[in-house]
């Protein structure tokens, strides 16, 4: 069946330049450049908006009325799945990893105000979440709805086609673009610039949130394209992870200090802080140049920030008092 993509965001997302983050991180002062995708306009904003057009619009095609997908508690991903719902009048099953209770602020909070249910999975991998998600659409199933479907992190071949429309914008915001850097969680963000820019013009940084995302990577982008394209062909950084997807991590709580206090920028712990992190560590050994036209593509996820108590309490004791 072919699909077309349902209009859920605005686009092109803004180009911004980053001088004084740039002469922050020792790049020259046009060296650097922020690709607004926090600005996509729906439910918060991000990166997931553009493989939704793709992954709920077939949704819709197939005459589902219910989108079932997956994620941690404050994944980006199921709270803008929740928003695509609620735009296009479709009910929402998000099916969650842990249990109730632990957080109810963040992304949840906004799952929650879009209408989204909630099915707790409890402590479970990858494996288990799929296996309670099918559950929940065989349910759904039983009780006449038409569930689809939307895999973790909106990662297809089909939700990465918004990354390819992404990595052409790019191409002509940026003619001379040299490297994009962007977090690598599900793969399939980087898998779609990937296709449309070449596996050499684009950085992920791995969050941690698979155990070998550049497989995925690969396999989405030779799924996109005519070339295959190896993991070992792919620009990965590994090191930004630190002790796992949820923690907030030394080098994360620098970057968020940096972008927002030389640009003005909010980035958050899990996803566009490592992304910074990392591309502040390719600057310091040498995989990004000054002189050289580097896009940060930040992927969003300002509402996950207020759902990480960690980062909120770095936050807070960043308030200075003036003293009388």
């Amino acid at each position: 069946m072919s699909h077309s993509p349902v209009p859920l965001g605005t686009f092109p997302t803004p180009l911004e330049p980053a001088p004084r983050l740039a002469a922050a991180l020792g790049l020259g002062p046009d060296d650097l450049w922020i690709k607004r995708d926090d600005l996509t306009g729906l439910g918060g904003g991000g990166n997931k908006i553009r493989k939704l057009e793709w992954t709920a619009g077939a949704a819709l095609a197939e005459g589902a009325d219910t989108l079932v997908t997956t994620g941690a508690p404050q994944s980006n991903h199921a709270r803008l799945t929740a928003a695509a719902g609620a735009r296009l009048g479709l009910d929402v099953v998000l099916v969650l990893r842990g249990s109730p209770g632990a957080s109810r602020s963040g992304n949840l909070a906004l799952d929650g105000l879009f209408g989204a249910r909630l099915a707790w999975a409890g402590e479970v991998d990858q494996a288990g979440l799929d296996a309670a998600a099918a559950e929940v659409c065989a349910r759904l199933r039983a009780e006449g709805a038409r569930p689809a479907p939307i895999p973790f992190g909106g990662s297809s071949e089909l939700g990465a086609r918004g990354y390819v429309r992404c990595g052409e914008e790019l191409r002509e915001q940026v003619p001379d673009l040299r490297t994009a850097v962007v977090a690598l969680g599900s793969g399939g963000t980087m898998a779609g610039l990937v296709a449309a820019l070449g596996a050499g013009s684009v950085l992920g940084v791995d969050v941690g949130a698979l155990a070998d995302p550049a497989a995925a990577v690969a396999r989405f982008a030779a799924q996109l394209g005519s070339q295959q394209v190896p993991a070992e062909g792919l620009r990965v950084r590994r090191d930004q992870v630190g002790g796992g997807y949820a923690t907030l991590t030394g080098p994360v709580r620098e970057a968020l200090r940096l972008a927002a206090r030389t640009e003005g920028l909010v980035l958050d712990p899990t996803y566009t802080g490592r992304a910074l992190a990392g591309l502040r560590a390719a600057v310091r050994d040498g995989g990004i140049r000054p002189g050289e036209r580097t896009v940060f593509v930040h992927t969003g996820g300002l509402p996950g920030l207020f759902g990480h108590g960690e980062a909120v309490a770095f936050a807070e004791r960043e308030a200075k008092v003036l003293e009388d």
